[in-house]
């Protein structure tokens, strides 16, 4: 991502790292996804112009990509733009527009070289053609990579990821290639643009809002909620700690019951 350029995400650089002795790496979540909001909130606290705060939200990000590799943390997902931005005002979405390309173009290299597998989820096909190029390429790139499994949400809804999963399987029943009693979870899950991941364990949302905003609406049916008030541009690897810590706390029973509910202070 578009950085200062004090640090680099090469392969030398990015190795396995001490955790801080009250996390467990045997208990990490192999999944995080993060709703990054805040970024135009902390912008006019700070006296600046919304596009700053999305600038400093991209420098965050590359941090914490290059955080969840040195800590072996599996997959990363990231809701970066979603169906419902393009109401913004027309500068600001075509700011956004530039600055995801410029990002790609600028850290591809570095991610490639450290591992990262990238990957786009969400309506593609009405982005900027340039910034297309970039995503096809940085795609390609990366597809053999095995270190960490980077995707980020980019014209991106939950509800119209279900709408078409549903089209795609009546599309298949539709051709006989597919009987309606062999429709259940699996089969559904395997039709949702997230088909190359497992769902989140845990899902980061900065800011305090409480709630989910459209985001991996099927997916997260039993990930662990997190939400802090600290903005997106401020959210660096104290808070992730933090939030992690959190996630290790909690005892995640997915639907049953377990005596055993206490949950650790926080430290």
């Amino acid at each position: 991502m578009v950085g200062s350029g004090e640090q680099d995400m090469s392969a030398e650089s990015v190795t396995l790292s001490a955790l801080p002795p009250e996390l467990d790496r045997e208990r990490l979540p192999q999944h995080v996804a993060v709703i990054m909001d805040g970024n135009g909130r902390w912008a006019r606290g700070q006296g600046l112009p919304r596009t700053m705060g999305h600038q400093r939200g991209v420098d965050v990000l590359k941090d914490l990509v290059r955080q969840c590799g040195e800590w072996g943390i599996d997959a990363l997902t990231v809701y970066a733009f979603s169906t419902e931005n393009w109401s913004r005002p027309e500068d600001e979405v075509s700011f956004l527009m530039v600055l995801f390309e410029r990002a790609l173009r600028r850290e591809l290299r570095n991610m490639v070289e450290a591992g990262v597998q990238l990957r786009f989820v969400g309506r593609l096909d009405v982005l900027p053609q340039r910034l297309q190029d970039e995503i096809a390429l940085s795609v390609e790139q990366s597809r053999q990579n095995t270190g960490l499994k980077f995707t980020i949400a980019t014209n991106y809804g939950g509800r119209q990821e279900i709408v078409d999963a549903c089209r795609a399987i009546a599309d298949r029943v539709k051709a006989g290639t597919l009987e309606p009693d062999d429709i259940d979870r699996e089969l559904f899950a395997r039709h949702l643009y997230t088909n190359h991941l497992s769902d989140p364990d845990l899902v980061i949302r900065t800011s305090g809002e409480m709630r989910i905003s459209n985001f991996l609406l099927w997916q997260m049916a039993y990930a662990e909620l997190y939400v802090t008030e600290t903005p997106w541009p401020e959210f660096d690897r104290e808070a992730f700690r933090v939030a992690l810590y959190e996630y290790q706390s909690r005892k995640r029973r997915f639907g049953g019951l377990n005596s055993d509910s206490t949950r650790s202070r926080r430290p």
